[in-house]
């Protein structure tokens, strides 16, 4: 218990807080509708406009606070679904084992060896750019981590005492599964998760920013795209409440998550344990 009151657990802990208490209660903390025409183009930062207005009159402040719902919607979505088919495929593969454990590890060698970047890039853009599209690409890349390390540590359950007297008793491939296999994995489950969010958030951003998300929509991603379209950006000081707030956003919450899964690690991680 000692090593999950890490500092950087806490700090991370902190953060993905503060962002959830955000993304919860963005209606009531953003003071302008994020897609409305809420005054002036270009207005600087003021007591109406926190932080200025772009350059068709929209609150930047609010879209950065809406931001933060979009993108850890999305960001926790893609990782159950990676989460969800790295867990089956890892735990299929290591308790079946024999051909089934071969050919899992193939495709999920496969998967990995495919350039992740231009992979999604030409995904989305073929998909299109509505948000529930950019789950499924994000989860359906983001799984073969998962599944490899679940499938290493369910090779090692699969032989400990509690399996075989499972099956011994009669208990099927879904009963050891679910009874016996998903709690002992829960803790590798559990820093999983958390950093493939943090993957899915920066994903998320980065795909945006390449004008691959709905351009209806509100996310940090877009927020720097649209800024960057602007011609004399940096001529001004208008890059600093413009690209600044949403590109530390982005950061905060990629620091926040990887903070929270490197705090977990040596309480959750088998490799950890049995070193200390």
């Amino acid at each position: 218990m000692k090593r999950l009151r890490s500092p950087l657990l806490v700090v991370g802990g902190g953060i993905v807080t503060l962002l959830g208490v955000v993304a919860v209660f963005a209606p009531l903390l953003a003071p302008h509708d994020p897609l409305a025409l809420s005054g002036p183009s270009l207005v600087r930062p003021s007591a109406g406009h926190l932080l200025g207005t772009n350059d068709i009159g929209q609150d930047i402040f609010s879209q950065v606070v809406w931001g933060a719902r979009s993108s850890l919607s999305v960001g926790v979505a893609a990782a159950v679904l990676a989460i969800g088919l790295g867990l089956a495929v890892g735990v299929t593969a290591g308790l079946a084992g024999g051909w089934v454990d071969t050919v899992a590890m193939r495709v999920v060698d496969v998967v990995l060896a495919v350039p992740l970047l231009p992979l999604l890039v030409l995904i989305a853009a073929l998909a299109g750019a509505r948000r529930s599209n950019l789950v499924l690409i994000i989860g359906l890349t983001g799984w073969p981590p998962s599944a490899r390390i679940l499938r290493a540590q369910t090779l090692t359950l699969r032989n400990r005492g509690f399996v075989d007297a499972a099956r011994g008793f009669g208990g099927g491939f879904f009963h050891v599964v679910r009874r016996h296999l998903v709690p002992a994995l829960g803790p590798l489950l559990v820093t999983g998760f958390v950093s493939v969010v943090a993957h899915a958030v920066l994903v998320e951003a980065g795909l945006a920013f390449l004008g691959l998300a709905d351009p209806t929509g509100v996310s940090w991603g877009l927020i720097l795209n649209r800024a960057l379209l602007h011609q004399g950006l940096y001529f001004t000081a208008l890059w600093t409440w413009w690209v600044l707030p949403a590109g530390f956003a982005v950061t905060l919450a990629v620091l926040g998550f990887t903070f929270v899964g490197v705090g977990l690690e040596p309480s959750f991680n088998p490799r950890w344990q049995r070193s200390g």
